[in-house]
């Protein structure tokens, strides 16, 4: 299958989401995600409520949030703002939440999510997502200094509770986040419910393409966190610098009328994944959701593959430590 081919096979896939702009990758439950959502990690609470109201009315139908990022309440007065003046209702809006690691307990998930629910004022949300394998005692900060806040609650535990939420009508879909391929496989043999999403750190320095075909083999979808890097972590010894920042990638948005943003999204979108790009400047925000109209050629895609370094924006290598660490292994 020729690069053409391939994009054009992919692209085919994506379908329009409740009649609106987004377009969506559907999941093993039936349920559509729209490919590109709006990232809210570090969006401070003075301005993300804004984002998300830009994100809203440029036709975002997705908003990525978490409880650590402190600021869900912000995303959900931004979410009713926009359904208030009739641009979307809640139904056309899909909505991603994580659970944090101090609360991997059976008993403590679903009540984590009804804390979430009551910060967006909602009844449900579309994903609910274990932010991470590794787990925190209840007692310690939200980033443990050292092993002494570890819990080892094993998150097969974690997930029971997960399960629970969609029981309960409080979450549509659960997935994972930041797990590694044999943590998959052990959650897909002792689950009833099975995750639908994994959510990784996927851009051209670690394009993931082993996890996610290990994924799709297993109708698990990949959304793409950090897809453009992190330019505030450039030059940083052991960090990767953002391939947006790349010269050749630079001149890839003039050759296509585009800017880097947009080649490096377009790029990650042809592998099959859905997106989450973060930004609180509305231009930006427009420009991230404006990567539907072309398709890179066969040599701009392999430059793109070649970039792959297997470097993380997001290494968290202080907790390395820990038992279920997921980085340990290739994928």
């Amino acid at each position: 299958m020729t690069a053409f081919a391939r994009v054009g096979s992919i692209l085919s896939q994506i379908r329009t989401y409740s009649c609106q702009m987004g377009r969506t990758l559907r999941l093993n439950n039936g349920i559509e995600i729209p490919i590109v959502g709006l990232g809210t990690y570090k969006s401070p609470p003075g301005e993300v409520q804004q984002a998300v109201k830009d994100a809203i009315s440029c036709g975002y139908r997705h908003l990525d949030c978490a409880w650590f990022y402190e600021n869900e309440a912000e995303v959900g007065e931004g979410l009713h703002a926009k359904i208030a003046d009739g641009t979307v209702k809640r139904d056309d809006v899909f909505i991603t939440s994580k659970l944090w690691n101090n609360h991997h307990a059976k008993n403590r998930v679903v009540p984590m999510l009804k804390d979430t629910l009551a910060k967006l004022k909602l009844d449900y949300i579309d994903l609910y997502l274990v932010h991470w394998p590794m787990g925190f005692k209840e007692s310690a900060p939200p980033l443990p200094q050292d092993a002494s806040g570890y819990s080892d609650v094993d998150y097969l535990e974690t997930w029971e509770g997960m399960e629970e939420c969609v029981k309960l009508g409080l979450a549509k879909s659960v997935g994972l986040s930041n797990f590694n391929s044999e943590q998959i496989d052990r959650v897909l043999k002792h689950c009833k419910i099975k995750p639908v999403v994994n959510q990784v750190e996927v851009n051209p320095n670690i394009n993931q393409k082993k996890l996610i075909k290990f994924c799709k083999d297993r109708d698990i979808v990949i959304t793409g966190f950090c897809p453009l890097g992190r330019s505030n972590y450039a030059g940083k010894p052991g960090f990767p610098t953002p391939t947006i920042h790349d010269p050749k990638v630079v001149d890839m948005g003039k050759k296509y009328n585009k800017t880097p943003a947009q080649i490096v999204l377009n790029y990650l979108v042809s592998l099959g994944i859905s997106v989450v790009p973060k930004s609180v400047t509305k231009s930006r925000i427009e420009e991230n959701f404006d990567i539907f109209d072309f398709e890179l050629d066969g040599d701009d895609r392999a430059y793109l593959d070649s970039c792959n370094k297997n470097q993380r924006c997001s290494p968290q290598t202080a907790y390395s430590d820990h038992i279920y660490f997921p980085f340990k292994i290739e994928f």
